[in-house]
């Protein structure tokens, strides 16, 4: 017997982002009604896509206040939509949105929360939820207790398959205005120009260590990344180095990211830099010393200059567009 499956979408600039695909084909995987909260600006507008890719029942809450991603707001009104709607089980995406509103979610309904899941089912009537520990050396499952407890859970980005069709209908809900009322406004997004490819949602990632030796070849790696249509990463090291941005660092203090491929570029294979990526499906190491932790992990491994073999592959990889 199935449950009521609530599933919260990502959006930024009236765009869904493609984990909310995915958190539908999560809801699908325990079975029982499937709803889908969509905020925004002008949610109407996007709650169409939704529905017309299994999102069952899209309930779009518009509003100019709903413009940009503001978790108290969310909050409110997601909480008045699982009080109307009684859903048993509520996911959202293991984002930097879905974290900061979760762990809010799950306290103002006296709820039950399980982060970074990876997998869950429902087996007689126990919802059990499958998610990374110790740094990803250990996975384990995680069965719901709580029981008459609403259990909040975020999924891990590109872990699942976007969801691709189904039917759906939109109902558009109306709330209370005193909802739209926060502690903090958000004024503006500004987004930076050095990223073209969200690390997040990203298929293929090149990420550059200490190895490229200095700032001025950043550049070489990013001609690699361009060759593959891919984001481009960092190690920990050469963010606090100075020679690039914080929002490319991948690790424990930057981003936890699980795409297609993942091409380690002059990267030792230091710990912090393993357990936010090391579930990548295909891991590729370029380093020129044969003993780097990386090659432990790495599905395969090209041992030598790099200064050489990036130059070759993007050849290569341009050549084959």
């Amino acid at each position: 017997m199935g449950i009521k499956v609530l599933t919260v979408t990502e959006q930024k600039d009236g765009k869904i982002s493609n984990v909310s695909f995915e958190l539908v084909t999560a809801a699908h995987k325990v079975g029982g009604e499937v709803m889908t909260a969509c905020l925004g600006e002008s949610a109407d507008s996007i709650a169409g896509d939704l529905a017309s890719r299994g999102a069952g029942k899209v309930l779009a809450v518009s509003n100019p206040a709903l413009k940009y991603f503001n978790d108290d707001v969310y909050a409110n009104i997601i909480t008045e939509l699982i009080k109307k709607y009684q859903p048993q089980l509520v996911i959202g995406p293991a984002t930097f949105y879905g974290k900061a509103l979760f762990g809010r979610l799950a306290a103002m309904n006296d709820g039950a929360m399980a982060s970074d899941v990876t997998d869950l089912s429902l087996e007689d009537g126990k919802l059990t939820v499958t998610r990374p520990t110790y740094g990803g050396n250990v996975i384990f499952d995680l069965v719901n207790q709580a029981e008459g407890k609403i259990f909040f859970v975020t999924l891990r980005p590109k872990v699942l398959d976007e969801s691709s069709g189904g039917d759906g209908e939109v109902v558009s809900e109306s709330v209370d205005a005193s909802l739209m009322e926060a502690k903090a406004a958000v004024r503006e997004m500004v987004t930076s120009s050095g990223q073209s490819v969200n690390l997040n949602e990203a298929d293929v990632i090149v990420s550059a260590g200490r190895g490229i030796r200095g700032p001025e070849n950043i550049a070489l790696i990013q001609k690699l990344a361009d060759s593959l249509g891919a984001a481009l990463g960092a190690s920990r090291a050469i963010v606090d180095a100075g020679w690039i941005e914080y929002l490319h660092q991948v690790g424990q203090t930057g981003k936890t990211v699980n795409p297609k491929l993942y091409f380690a570029v002059g990267i030792s294979g230091a710990i912090q830099h393993l357990v936010g990526m090391q579930t990548s499906k295909t891991i590729v190491a370029v380093n020129r010393d044969k003993d780097a932790p990386i090659f432990n992990i790495a599905s395969y491994g090209i041992v030598g200059d790099l200064f050489e073999i990036v130059p070759a592959l993007t050849a290569k990889f341009e050549a084959n567009k």
